[in-house]
C-alpha cells in the first residue's frame, strides 16, 4: 500500500521518523507527503533513508496563484463538489491567507490576498492535490493537524475519493495520543466508549482521576503560566548583557540569511523587519503591563468559568467556526447568565502579551465580568465554578474531572457525555445555561468509561516534546520515543510486523 503524510512545518521531523519506522518495523515501502515550509522540504529531499514516490511542496503550488487565470465555472465546481457547503471555511481556516498571520504577529488582523486573488489561491491548490491524489493514489493520509487551505482540500478531496484519513490527536489525558478517522472528533473512542470497556482501563482510568483530583496537571506542559513567560521580569530576561548579546547576534544571523535566502518570496517566510516591529510592538504591550485590570477572585461567589483559547487556533477556525470571535463571545455568555452571577474569564497563558489591552477593557466593561490574572493556574478556578464554559478547550474536559456541568460551542469529544451540553444556536444559550445550573446531573461511571476508552484507543508519547521543542535532534531517538504512536498507526492501517 502507499501512505501519504502531511509534514508541515517542524512536524516534518517526527513524521518523517514514524515513516522511516514502518518501512522498517512493517516492511512498506512506498510513501509520498504534502509538505508546507521550504526548510521541512529541504531536508526531506536531502535525507537518504526514504524514497517519497513525490513530495509536494505547498509553497510552490501557492506561487501560482500569480499567473492563474480565475476560471469561475471550475471554482463554481469545487464548491459544488467539495464546499462545506461553500469555500469560505477553507478560507477562514487559512490564517496566513485570511489574517496575514503568521508571517505576522496576534493581533495583525489584515489579509493579504484581495477577494479574487483567494479564488485563484484556492484554484490552483485544488488542481494540484486533485492531480496529486491522482497520480499517487495514497490508501491512507495521515494528518497531525488541519490548518490551511491545501491541508483542508486534501482532506476533503481524499474522503470523497474513498482514501482513508488517519488524523494525529489528543484525548488530553496526560501524554496520550491516538487516531481518529475524521478532524471533528475522535470517533476511536467514541466507538469504543459505546461498548465494554476492559476492566484494566477501567481501573487506569479511576486512578488517573484520583491522581488528577488531589494534584491536578496540565496534559500540555508548555502552555502552563509555570512555562510561560507571563510577568515583565520574565518578558525582559533578554535585556541582560550575556542575553542582549546572543539575541543581537541571532537577528544579525536572521537577516544575513534572509538576504541569502533564493525562496524569500516563499508565502510562508517571515520579513525579519515584520518580526522585530511585531515583537517590539509585544513587549511595549508588556511593559505598559496589564496587572492594574486583573480582578481578585472570591471563590465563594457564584460564577461562571469562561477561560480564552489561543487565537488563531483550530479549536476555533475549524471545530467552532462561527464562535471565533471571543470578546462578542464573551458579550453574550455574560448576559446569558443569572443576574447574580460573575463571569471569570482568564487569559491563555500563551497568549500572554499578544491581545491589546483594549481587548481586555472591552471585557471590563461587561458589568459582570471579572477579568483573572493569568499567572494564577486555572485548577482551583476551575474546582470552584457553578459553570464552565469554553469553545472546544482542555478545561471544559478537566471541568468534567471535578463534576462540574459544562457547555461548549464546538466540536469536540466529550461533547458525547450528556454532562456536557454543546450551544448550537446562541438564542439557546440562557436556556441551556439554566439547564445546566438547576438539572446538572453528574454520572462517575460514564466519566470513567470514556477516559478509560481514551486509554484503550491511545499510545502513550510525548508528542509535544519531540514536536514542539526538540525540533530536528536525532532522528533514531525520535523513531523510538514515537514507537508506540507509530505501532497505533500501523495497527489501523491493518498492517502486521513481517515475519
Amino acid at each position: 500500500m502507499k501512505v501519504c503524510f502531511v509534514l508541515q512545518n517542524r512536524f516534518a521531523y517526527p513524521g518523517h521518523a514514524m515513516i522511516k519506522t514502518l518501512k522498517k518495523k512493517y516492511g512498506e515501502e512506498e510513501f509520498c507527503g504534502y509538505v508546507y515550509t521550504r526548510p521541512s522540504f529541504n531536508f526531506l529531499t536531502s535525507q537518504k533513508e526514504i524514497i517519497y514516490s513525490r513530495l509536494l511542496l505547498d509553497d510552490d503550488i501557492h506561487s501560482k496563484y500569480k499567473t492563474e487565470q480565475l476560471d469561475l465555472p471550475y471554482i463554481q465546481w469545487i464548491e459544488k463538489e467539495f464546499g462545506l457547503p461553500n469555500l469560505w471555511a477553507y478560507v477562514e481556516l487559512d490564517r496566513i491567507v485570511r489574517y496575514g498571520l503568521f508571517v505576522r504577529e496576534y493581533p495583525h488582523n489584515t489579509p493579504p490576498y484581495t477577494h479574487e486573488e483567494m479564488l485563484r489561491i484556492i484554484q490552483v491548490k485544488s488542481k494540484a492535490i486533485l492531480k496529486f491524489l491522482e497520480e499517487e493514489r495514497p490508501d491512507f493520509i495521515v494528518f497531525s493537524v488541519m490548518g490551511d487551505i491545501g491541508m483542508l482540500l486534501l482532506y476533503h478531496m481524499a474522503k470523497k475519493r474513498g482514501i482513508k484519513i488517519l488524523y494525529i490527536t489528543e484525548p488530553r489525558i496526560n501524554a496520550q495520543f491516538t487516531i481518529s478517522n475524521y478532524y471533528n472528533g475522535i470517533d476511536s473512542i467514541e466507538e469504543a466508549f459505546k461498548t465494554n470497556i476492559d476492566e484494566s482501563y477501567i481501573n487506569q482510568a479511576k486512578k488517573f482521576l484520583d491522581s488528577f483530583r488531589q494534584n491536578p496537571v496540565s496534559p500540555n506542559s508548555i502552555d502552563t503560566p509555570q512555562a510561560r513567560a507571563i510577568t515583565k521580569r520574565q518578558q525582559f530576561k533578554f535585556l541582560s548583557p550575556k542575553r542582549f548579546i546572543r539575541s543581537f547576534l541571532w537577528t544579525i544571523r536572521v537577516f544575513l540569511d534572509y538576504a541569502k535566502n533564493r525562496h524569500k518570496n516563499d508565502y510562508t517566510e517571515i520579513k525579519p523587519w515584520y518580526y522585530i516591529l511585531d515583537h517590539v510592538k509585544r513587549k511595549m504591550r508588556v511593559l505598559r503591563g496589564f496587572n492594574d485590570l486583573y480582578d481578585k477572585i472570591d471563590l465563594k461567589e457564584d460564577y461562571a468559568f469562561f477561560p480564552l483559547q489561543v487565537e488563531p487556533e483550530i479549536s476555533s477556525l475549524l471545530l467552532a467556526p462561527f464562535y471565533t470571535d471571543q470578546l462578542w463571545l464573551a458579550k453574550q455568555i455574560a448576559r446569558s447568565l443569572p443576574i447574580h452571577f460573575k463571569l471569570y474569564i482568564k487569559e491563555h497563558p500563551a497568549m500572554f502579551g499578544y491581545r491589546t489591552r483594549s481587548f481586555y477593557k472591552e471585557l471590563k466593561k461587561i458589568p459582570n465580568v471579572k477579568l483573572i490574572d493569568p499567572c494564577i493556574t486555572s485548577f482551583n478556578i476551575t474546582k470552584n465554578a457553578k459553570l464552565i464554559v469554553t469553545q472546544t478547550g482542555g478545561v471544559g474536559w478537566e471541568g468534567l474531572f471535578f463534576k462540574k456541568p459544562v457547555i461548549t460551542f464546538g466540536n469536540i469529544f466529550y461533547n458525547i457525555l450528556p454532562m456536557t451540553k454543546k450551544c448550537k444556536a446562541i438564542e439557546d444559550l440562557p436556556h441551556i445555561i439554566k439547564e445546566q445550573l438547576e438539572n446538572f446531573h453528574y454520572d462517575e461511571k460514564l466519566l470513567i468509561k470514556l477516559i478509560a476508552a481514551s486509554y484503550q484507543e491511545s499510545a502513550h508519547v510525548d508528542l509535544v516534546q519531540i514536536w514542539e521543542i526538540d525540533g530536528g535532534g536525532k532522528m533514531d531517538e525520535k523513531e523510538n520515543q514515537l514507537m508506540p504512536l507509530t505501532d497505533l498507526l500501523a495497527k489501523k492501517m491493518g498492517l502486521k510486523k513481517p515475519n
